[in-house]
């Protein structure tokens, strides 16, 4: 009887004690309920994507809620929430409370800094808060929410703009991983900290910041630190002597894109034992010779020394011995002298080399065949020549991104590099090729070439229609040779091609109606400076992604499709200096992204469509950002026909440009490098607009003053009439404006005194009378800018009631003196340089935002 007792008493026992754990379990998940209601209650603000639709406060569990994942007891582990498209102010209090919650994903959100602090209690050990709008520096939540949690391993707040976390984060010995690279953090003493007291991290990243000032500290105390980025920083002073030596654990080291200076053979390698990543470039680091210690690095894998100002010639024997090296990287240095055989020793591992922006002589050492692993090699912009690509190139079976631009070799191109059947890749530009293009680089539709850059050669003959047999073809770039003949229909018919390049050779025949029948990829057409005839093809309105569209100085004729309004990407349209007749289709208003419209130099008659002004206000910046240019600028005055022009121009040599007919065809010219960008984000509008040399009549249209970032507004030559608009007192960025040879009457608009950044103004040649405005630039021109109108009075003409009006003043400064030639020239450069979309940028003077996007 007592027994049986016992057994009831037990099992009652078993039973109550399984009620109370039930009873707890459901607690504590109806405690995530509330603590997961609170958060989207007082952090969301807006769901856009309703992805928090099925949380509900009358849920008895959450654990089949969208972004919640549980533990086997019912309770929240992981809260993933990414690139949900949420808006607000984190609150993470209500999220830290669940005891149970070890990793929270809310990166790629639109949260801003609310309240960031964290209960003492909280269990996580992963938080990933990437790419959101935290903007507010991290003192007291910052540094409380890091000291709460004895468990913290994973911590990434990266691509936010995050100015500090009050000179210190008090991470506890639990943080493995710290990632706060892409914010705005300049307090250097929040590095210093991190290097002195980073305990058992193992990542620290602060790249891309703003943290400026030396490195007074070693990482000698991070004994399991093996990953260190503080690239793209404004670092500066000598990188600690034995930075890299007292890193006993390091791994990856990326110092990149600062401003350390010194010489880099006092680095010291120490044994260097564990070290497999280096990145250096971008500092001035300059020096004739390399460490010798760095032979110590023998599990190098990654060595970017690029940028740095290294001098001498290249040590093969220390880089040859490194066996494990696959990308290393000495490109844009002063080295001088023959590529060093030993070098070829690394062979059995490279995979990448790049040797480029140098003055390299010779060629690439026999050695070089057995880097059968080999598959990017860019040798461009160096002195080398001979037959090396015949000998040793074609050998490299697994090569893929072959690069020699800008150097001396010549002969044909040899036929031999198809051996290199992986190639996709292949630029030969601006050497001193000859002969004919081998019609056997496409020989199969297997081939895998996406690019043939064969620009600024001496080649000749015909563009093989064998070309149309490679079917991958992204990129065609044959331009500024001697090609004839026209472009074969196979090439039009390329189901992937995206860029078409051939100006300045003497094609003729005609551009085949149906282009982008067999796919909507052609992004940029540059046929500029040809023989073509016929019309431009009605179907290139299906041409939906188009970006850049040359086709100036040809033979053609017809009338401008209307089509091209189809093309809401079209950023540049040059059409000028051929036989266009008809008028000016008001549909290129629709072209959303149009900043540059080249329709000079035509028959086109008329009225000006005001239309061209609709894109005003909707243009976003980007389409064609980062294009390499030139721009010859025409400063002969109204004898010269247009503004200027734009040309494509990378990979191209500077000095080929005098063979080209419109730099002789002005008594001045000045010609320009750079790189295309945009003088706004958003809200843009033209700002490049030549319909000069043309029969067009009519007024010219008041919305035109709506343009506030058009720069240049050249309308000469024409049978304008009427007044000139007083809202072109609006045209605040404007630095030419030319209205010469018109019919234009009435007075120049008093509203044009406010103009600031005029370089070149002409309004000659018309029927204009009254006073010249004064207290602005307009006074500054000479007085053959407003020669041969009907009653214009004032500086720098006869004063206004003096009697004597003279409009005949060719006598008088027909001619700019040299003196005011280059002060007009260099103003014209100071303008653009700051705000002109195709701005003028020194070869060697590309910004670092440009290369971070290129690299990102």
């Amino acid at each position: 009887m007592k027994r049986l007792w016992r057994v009831q008493v037990l099992q009652h026992g078993i039973f109550t004690l399984f009620f109370l754990l039930l009873v707890l379990t459901w607690t504590q998940a109806n405690d995530d309920v509330l603590m997961l209601m609170a958060f989207k209650k007082f952090s969301v603000t807006s769901d856009p994507h309703a992805v928090l639709i099925n949380w509900t406060d009358t849920s008895c569990s959450p654990c089949s809620w969208h972004g919640v994942t549980c533990s086997l007891d019912g309770r929240v582990s992981t809260l993933d929430l990414s690139y949900a498209g949420l808006v607000g102010s984190l609150h993470l209090p209500n999220l830290t409370a669940m005891s149970a919650l070890h990793r929270l994903y809310l990166q790629g959100n639109s949260f801003s800094t609310g309240d960031l602090s964290a209960s003492s209690s909280y269990m996580l050990e992963t938080l990933d808060l990437s790419s959101n709008n935290f903007s507010d520096a991290l003192q007291g939540q910052g540094q409380s929410f890091f000291s709460s949690c004895n468990r913290l391993a994973y911590v990434n707040m990266s691509r936010n703009s995050i100015p500090g976390f009050g000179g210190r984060i008090p991470f506890g010995p639990s943080l493995l991983r710290l990632d706060l690279s892409r914010n705005k953090i300049s307090d250097s003493a929040l590095l210093t900290y991190s290097l002195s007291s980073c305990q058992n991290l193992n990542l620290l990243n602060f790249s891309d910041n703003k943290l400026s000032g030396e490195l007074s500290v070693t990482p000698i105390s991070c004994k399991n630190l093996s990953i260190l980025d503080l690239s793209y920083n404004l670092l500066s002073g000598k990188i600690p002597p034995s930075f890299v030596a007292d890193s006993l654990s390091l791994k990856h080291l990326d110092l990149s894109l600062n401003n350390f200076s010194g010489n880099f053979s006092s680095l010291k390698f120490g044994c260097c034992s564990s070290l497999t990543v280096l990145k250096l470039s971008q500092n001035s680091l300059s020096d004739t010779q390399l460490p010798m210690s760095l032979a110590s690095c023998k599990l190098l894998e990654v060595l970017d020394l690029s940028h740095m100002g290294l001098k001498n010639s290249i040590p093969g024997s220390l880089l040859g011995n490194l066996k494990n090296l696959r990308h290393l990287s000495l490109s844009h240095n002063q080295f001088t002298g023959e590529i060093p055989p030993e070098l070829g020793q690394a062979c059995t591992s490279l995979e990448e080399l790049d040797l480029s922006f140098n003055k390299l002589e010779g060629g690439l050492p026999a050695p070089f065949m057995s880097c059968s692993s080999l598959h990017r090699l860019n040798l461009g912009n160096n002195l080398l020549s001979g037959d090396f690509l015949n000998t040793v190139v074609s050998n490299l079976k697994n090569l893929r991104y072959f690069h020699v631009p800008l150097n001396n070799i010549t002969g044909s191109v040899p036929l031999s590099l198809t051996n290199c059947t992986q190639l996709q890749v292949l630029d030969l530009s601006s050497n001193g090729f000859i002969g004919t293009i081998p019609p056997g680089f496409c020989s199969s539709s297997t081939s895998a070439l996406q690019k043939i850059l064969l620009a600024n050669n001496y080649l000749s003959g015909t563009v093989p229609l064998e070309v149309g047999s490679c079917k991958n073809l992204r990129k065609i770039d044959l331009s500024f040779n001697n090609l004839i003949g026209s472009i074969p229909s196979e090439i039009w018919t390329l189901p992937y091609l995206s860029d078409l390049v051939m100006w300045a050779n003497n094609l003729n025949g005609e551009i085949p109606e149906g282009i982008c029948s067999n796919g909507r990829n052609l992004e940029t057409l540059i046929l500029n400076n040809n023989l073509i005839t016929g019309t431009i093809p009605q179907s290139i309105g299906n041409c939906t992604n188009m970006i850049w569209v040359s086709l100036s100085s040809n033979r053609l004729t017809g009338q401008i499709p209307v089509g091209f309004g189809n093309l809401r990407k079209l950023a540049i349209l040059q059409l000028g200096n051929n036989s266009l007749t008809g008028q000016i289709p008001p549909e290129l208003g629709n072209c959303q992204s149009l900043i540059w419209l080249e329709l000079n130099s035509n028959a086109l008659s008329g009225n000006l469509p005001p239309e061209l002004a609709n894109q005003t206000g909707a243009v976003v910046a980007g389409v064609v950002f980062g294009k390499q240019f030139a721009f010859i600028k025409n400063e002969g005055g109204t004898a010269c026909r247009g503004a200027g022009g734009l040309h494509e121009f990378a990979g191209k040599r500077a000095e080929r440009l005098d063979s080209l007919p419109m730099v002789h065809s002005c008594s001045s010219t000045r010609v320009y490098f750079g790189w295309t960008f945009y003088p706004f984000s958003s809200d843009g509008s033209m700002i490049y607009l030549d319909l000069s040399y043309n029969s067009l009549s009519g007024t010219i249209p008041e919305k035109f003053g709506e343009m506030r970032h058009l720069h240049v507004l050249n309308l000469g030559h024409n049978s304008l009439t009427g007044d000139i608009p007083d809202s072109f007192g609006g045209l605040k960025a404007i630095v030419i404006l030319d209205l010469s040879h018109n019919h234009l009457q009435g007075h120049l608009p008093s509203s044009l005194a406010t103009i600031s950044f005029l370089s070149d103004f002409d309004v000659s040649n018309n029927n204009l009378t009254g006073p010249i405005p004064s207290g602005g630039q307009l006074t500054t021109f000479t007085a053959s800018r407003y020669e041969n109108n009907s009653g214009l009075c004032g500086i720098p003409l006869p004063l206004c009631g003096s009697g004597s009006h003279s409009t005949d003043v060719h006598t008088r400064g027909r001619k700019q003196s040299v003196a005011t030639v280059m002060v007009v020239g260099i103003i014209f450069l100071s303008i653009l340089a700051i705000t002109l979309a195709v701005v003028i940028v020194r070869l060697e003077l590309q910004s670092r935002e440009l290369r971070r996007d290129a690299e990102s």
